[in-house]
């Protein structure tokens, strides 16, 4: 018998027909996995920090430098980083930026082999860290670009809970894993290991991931579901030539390409999408930049951020130097805020979500369970009064779970970025948020050189609480940028 053929066309229909799990939640699944791992490089010297500035001779105030490395390229690579994916789409601009950090991080694992001297140890550990912090730059708006392709308007909430929540599992997952290695093996070999962790997500992330409407996994009847929840599931298919896959797009009715078909009509839920501009401009620029909610994004951000470095810096030398743990306890005690915090993210996105299919308005279903959660880091200041390691405990499981709870900056900001320039918004309030990344591990290693306790320090990290309700407050209504025609 003759052999039979299959047009392209229809093979993507055939595969994408009604799979037991949808696509969405297996994207969902990777970005999660990829996030775990980037969140343990970048957390990794907040277990090894002691024992490598004691072995390359690093004074505290340095260290706080090398921990505050990071946040500064990663700042300032936010723009260009969003303006790449903008221009280039999620799959490449992601997978360069994984090999990128996977190579940084084991590198930091060689920073003296040979004897040097402190200040060229130290140069060189704060360049690697400069080099991971601009490879990682593109890492969460990237996640922030694939949701909204990905998931309606109501499940947005939960799904950038789900990648930002993966901060609180690479901690309660690698932490113990990396205090043992540091304790057995030496620091070093956290590097390696993290390294070598960063490789099999990137050669899946390349293989295997394609936009919603090229993707052949996905079928029609769950592309209808995430394009008329308000997904934009054309988001990166109008960057023409650029998503060299091998799948044709999809078209809808009437042979009208679906994926610009789905960015250039209104989209339920999103308050519709307006017509695309040529160019991200100086117009489009100042236009988005003027938007209220997103100034209270920027805000809140920076105050979250605040806390999160806490968490991935200072936290763990904390339980050391002031609570007298061991490094292997310090690991598996710090899994223990990181579990609170991780249930804390997905309930709060869970609640949003779920408080906008029961009729709420987006910006009360963003907002109260993010109001909630900032009141409960209010108590970390609390840590000061006590000497029991349990009740610290205790006080820092309930303000990480608030800070979980709170930290819906991801889905706000997906609410309302415009399309064409989504990423650029991602990238410009991840930049903001993350100068808390230079600011609070700085500030922190001057206040234990100066005060010798880390008193000071819970009292500044605690006040973030207070400044993130403040960024609430000025965010105002949460609704879609328009770029309304000159």
């Amino acid at each position: 018998m003759p052999e039979t053929t299959t047009s392209p066309a229809n093979q993507v229909s055939q595969r994408g027909r009604n799979p037991r799990v949808p696509t969405r939640l297996l994207v969902l699944g990777l970005l999660f996995v990829i996030t775990v791992i980037l969140y343990a490089g970048r957390g990794s010297l907040s277990i090894t920090g002691d024992d490598m500035a004691d072995d390359l001779g690093f004074s505290t105030v340095q260290l706080g430098y090398v921990f505050s490395a990071f946040g500064w390229s990663y700042v300032l690579a936010q723009l260009p980083g969003g303006i790449l994916l903008d221009r280039f789409g999620a799959r490449g601009v992601y997978t360069a930026s994984i090999v990128l950090w996977t190579l940084a991080t084991a590198a930091i694992g060689l920073v003296g082999l040979m004897t040097t001297p402190v200040l060229v140890a130290l140069a060189a550990v704060f360049l690697l860290r400069l080099l991971l912090g601009a490879f990682e730059s593109p890492a969460l708006p990237a996640n922030a670009r694939v949701v909204t392709m990905w998931f309606p308007t109501a499940e947005r909430g939960w799904a950038t809970a789900v990648f930002t929540s993966a901060q609180y599992l690479a901690t309660a997952m690698f932490a113990p894993v990396m205090g043992w290695v540091t304790h057995e093996f030496g620091w070093r070999w956290v590097f390696v290991l993290l390294g070598a962790c960063g490789v099999v997500p990137a050669m899946i992330w390349i293989r295997w991931m394609r936009s919603p409407t090229r993707h052949p996994r996905v079928s029609h009847a769950e592309l209808d579901h995430m394009e008329s929840g308000g997904a934009l599931v054309g988001l990166d298919d109008v960057l023409t030539g650029l998503d060299d896959t091998a799948e044709p797009a999809r078209t809808a009715e009437g042979g009208v390409p679906a994926a610009v078909d789905s960015v250039d009509r209104p989209s339920p839920g999103t308050g519709g999408a307006e017509p695309r501009p040529a160019r991200l401009d100086r117009w489009t620029v100042r236009r988005i930049l003027s938007a209220r909610p997103l100034w209270g994004v920027y805000v809140s951000q920076y105050a979250i951020n605040a806390l999160t470095y806490f968490f991935i810096t200072w936290l763990p030398v904390y339980l050391v130097r002031a609570r007298g743990l061991s490094l292997l306890e310090t690991g598996l005690t710090a899994a223990i805020p990181a579990l609170s915090g991780l249930l804390g993210g997905l309930l709060g996105g869970w609640v949003s979500d779920r408080l906008i299919r029961r009729g709420f308005s987006l910006t009360a279903a963003r907002k109260t369970p993010s109001v909630i959660g900032m009141s409960l880091v209010l108590p970390l200041v609390l840590c000061t009064l006590t000497d029991s390691t349990g009740l610290i405990l205790t006080i820092l499981a309930i303000a990480f779970f608030g800070k979980g709870l709170g930290a819906l900056g991801w889905a706000i900001t997906t609410d309302i970025a415009p399309p064409r320039a989504a990423s650029f918004v991602g990238g410009t309030m991840n930049a903001v948020g993350n100068a808390a990344g230079i600011v609070t591990p700085v500030v922190i290693g001057y206040t234990l050189s100066v005060t010798g306790s880390f008193d000071a320090a819970l009292w500044f990290v605690g006040a973030h609480g207070l400044l993130a309700l403040c960024g609430f407050a000025i965010m105002g209504e949460i609704h879609r940028i328009r770029l309304e025609p000159r």
